[in-house]
């Protein structure tokens, strides 16, 4: 989506779609458009229409058709509301046949500056544009859409932020949601290594003969099982300034997972192609990275592996090696994703990071802890999991910490190896597995994981988004390394 500005009113805006913010009964429109506020609040007065929190409708008016779309009541709201707000309006316009949209330049919402508008509602609107439907043999090609901010703006930095916070996730979606049998881990290799070439990042592949060498024995068991070999994916955003460590971002990228021997359940496995989703989040993050070009140094790694359950598969009982030595004993193959993790936060460590942040679709027991409201956050850092959860709330995304405390880490003990990859007790998932990944993260470097389990993807349409992955964490991110600037 093209996102632009231009000096006229949102009035006399010539454009298919006027999209309108309302917070339950009240119209958003900033001052000076007193007229127009007027008749679309008297249209909204005779409609079904109020304001709740993914609700939208359309009325014809002056020779566009304008576009109502709801935030919610002001005690309930988030910044995220405000993004799926314009993602809502721009899938309706869409299904009506709409190209070009445009929007106020400002917006009277409390504890919402204008570039934060800026940025929510244009990313909002792009990502409103995108439905998956590569595999749809009647599938159309999509028109080019489009978004205008009408009236003064005083600053077009977050604008341009939003157009290539958008591009990025549209582009990230499709291989996000393709299934298992087309993202496999070295499709998705090629994908960010093309991806790497166009923007200007460093990109470096591990294959198995090189992930043997390094001894990276936790990705190469869990993918043992598999016809398919793993791949160790590191992309890298060099930064102007020199004098600081870099940020490691590291992504579980299990392109399909069955449990391996200890197999899941029939029933909703096929969902299980959204297990990438944190090396989806971080491809999503290091391309809004080299789309911005902050000074931080940013390092990303996805560990894309395949847990199958074939002959050669990983049992309960075995005992891998991790990069760098620890030895995990392997109670459980279905808890795969922190094997191939603690692989990456070794390889993570290696860079000397100024922090290392994780991502990964880990537990069940988050989604029983949080639903879908939120992801969970640990870490190692008090400061560094403050600064990511309110970073996370300015871009949309909201979560929610979790305890790591050492009687965790007790409970991961083994009595054959240094560790076993679940827990003795068999509760507090969440923070067992973090305690888990937290023995591979050397002492002295600020760590926090985001179990994204809950929140990677929705199994249902949704006003703002197609069933599908949501790329939740990357927003997260990217606004967290760029406040570093």
């Amino acid at each position: 989506m093209k996102i632009s500005v231009s000096s006229a009113s949102p009035a006399d805006i010539r454009t298919d779609a006027l999209i309108l913010f309302f917070q339950g009964s009240e119209n958003l429109l900033p001052a000076g458009n007193t007229a127009l506020a007027k008749q679309v609040d008297a249209l909204v007065k005779t409609s079904a229409f109020k304001g709740k929190a993914g609700q939208t409708a359309v009325f014809p008016m002056d020779g566009k058709q304008i576009i109502v779309t709801g935030l919610g009541e002001p005690e309930h709201f988030h910044n995220a509301l405000l993004e799926q707000a314009a993602a809502a309006a721009v899938r309706t316009g869409k299904t009506a046949g709409l190209k070009t949209f445009a929007m106020a330049s400002s917006i009277r919402l409390k504890g919402v500056s204008e570039a934060g508008y800026h940025l929510l509602a244009g990313r909002g609107a792009a990502w409103g544009t995108y439905t998956y439907d590569i595999n749809k043999s009647d599938a159309e090609k999509k028109p080019a859409c489009s978004l205008t901010f009408c009236g003064k703006v005083k600053s077009r930095a977050a604008i341009k932020k939003a157009q290539a916070h958008g591009e990025a996730l549209v582009s990230t979606a499709d291989i996000a949601n393709m299934p298992g049998n087309q993202a496999t881990p070295e499709s998705i290799a090629d994908w960010a290594r093309k991806m790497a070439e166009e923007t200007g990042l460093n990109c470096r592949i591990m294959n198995k003969t090189a992930l043997e060498k390094k001894g990276c024995g936790g990705i190469l068991g869990v993918s043992q099982g598999s016809a398919k070999e793993p791949r160790m994916i590191i992309l890298e955003h060099k930064g102007t300034d020199t004098k600081v460590r870099p940020i490691v971002l590291v992504g579980k990228t299990l392109t399909f997972d069955s449990g391996g021997i200890s197999l899941k359940p029939g029933k909703g496995m096929g969902w299980m192609r959204y297990d990438k989703c944190g090396g989806m989040a971080v491809l999503t993050a290091m391309q809004m990275i080299a789309k911005i070009k902050p000074k931080t140094p940013v390092i990303g790694i996805l560990g894309a592996a395949e847990n199958m359950p074939g002959s050669n598969a990983i049992r309960p009982g075995d005992i891998l090696t991790a990069y760098k030595g620890k030895t995990v004993e392997v109670l459980n193959t279905d808890a795969e994703g922190r094997l191939v993790l603690m692989d990456a936060l070794g390889l993570a460590a290696d860079y000397k990071p100024q922090a290392i942040v994780d991502l990964a679709t880990l537990t069940g027991a988050c989604i029983v802890a949080l639903g879908s409201a939120a992801s969970a956050v640990l870490g190692n850092d008090q400061q560094l999991i403050d600064t990511l959860i309110k970073h996370g709330a300015e871009a949309g995304e909201r979560h929610w910490q979790l305890p790591l405390f050492k009687d965790y880490t007790d409970d991961m003990e083994s009595d054959f190896a240094d560790l076993s990859n679940i827990s003795k007790s068999g509760g507090a998932g969440t923070a067992t597995a973090a305690a888990f990944l937290q023995e591979f993260v050397p002492d002295g470097i600020p760590w926090a994981h985001f179990d994204i389990a809950g929140t990677a993807w929705e199994e249902s349409a949704k006003p703002y988004q197609a069933p599908g992955a949501t790329l939740v964490g990357a927003r997260t991110l990217v606004q967290w390394v760029c406040s570093r600037d």
